[in-house]
């Protein structure tokens, strides 16, 4: 009977992708993609380091940092002009 040789595992390092199930690919305030930093983060002014995205109710989804600018001087979605709503059942 021969002796089978055995396998030893050194290391693992899984990959894995992801995206978004929406139509949206970029943030309609700063332009930048949706996944990537928004321009606040990307200067170093943004009050936090993460950057998140924010639904509205609309289905809309923008940077956190940009929307929160947005509704700062008009309290409506950028691009269907309705009240804006955070959807809670995602994000904010």
């Amino acid at each position: 009977m021969t002796k089978k040789p055995t396998i030893e595992i050194l290391s693992f390092t899984p990959v894995a992708l992801w995206s978004l199930d929406t139509q949206v690919e970029n943030c309609a305030i700063c332009r930048n993609h949706i996944m990537d930093t928004c321009i606040e983060c990307q200067t170093g002014r943004a009050v936090t380091t993460e950057c998140t995205i924010a639904w509205g109710m609309c289905n809309h989804a923008f940077h956190s940092h940009c929307i929160s600018q947005w509704l700062k001087s008009k309290p409506i979605c950028p691009l269907d002009t309705q009240k804006w709503e955070f959807n809670h059942g995602v994000g904010k």
